[in-house]
């Protein structure tokens, strides 16, 4: 299935590196679409050479911007990566899909559970999930402290998507 995604759509994310590359202004890439029903906003499974799925491979967004939410997972598989998203933290401790985490990309202020409060209920129930932490809101302390209790990585919206994917590839290889 051909899909489309256009620059505004890119731009409004905040990944300016991948708007204006030398492709048509709607770029297509393929979109496997065989995921469970459940779960609207994930991706296909990346497989292994064998044949089965590593599910620690997966990233889990938790943004409450519902254009993060519908988009980043999106962009994510056009770089190779299976992504699902959720609206909260208590969505995501609710899911089901911690244990097939391998990487959160998660926001700082968020209602209910903040971000840097979800990471640290995940670290209190023993399940460390590398973590990249993503927000609007520049706070040197924030940064510093989260970066200090183990974060991967901390970054600025508009997101860099070469950081974002360098950050990505650093969490997957910590787990």
């Amino acid at each position: 299935m051909q899909t489309s995604v256009p620059d505004e759509l890119i731009q409004s994310l905040g990944l300016h590196n991948m708007a204006g590359r030398s492709q048509p202004a709607e770029r297509q890439y393929e979109s496997t679409m065989d995921v469970l029903p459940t779960m609207p906003h994930s991706l296909a499974m990346q497989f292994s050479k064998s044949g089965s799925y590593d599910k620690r491979q997966i990233l889990s967004v938790v943004d409450d911007d519902v254009s993060v939410r519908e988009s980043l997972p999106d962009l994510l598989g056009e770089f190779g990566f299976a992504a699902r998203a959720f609206s909260s933290a208590q969505e995501f401790l609710s899911s089901g899909c911690v244990d097939d985490t391998g990487c959160l990309i998660l926001d700082i202020a968020m209602p209910g559970m903040s971000g840097p409060e979800l990471y640290q209920e995940l670290k209190r129930r023993g399940q460390e999930i590398p973590t990249i932490f993503i927000t609007g809101q520049r706070d040197e302390t924030i940064r510093a402290r989260l970066l200090k209790q183990g974060a991967i990585e901390f970054l600025l919206k508009p997101l860099n998507d070469e950081a974002l994917v360098a950050a990505i590839r650093t969490a997957l290889q910590a787990n």
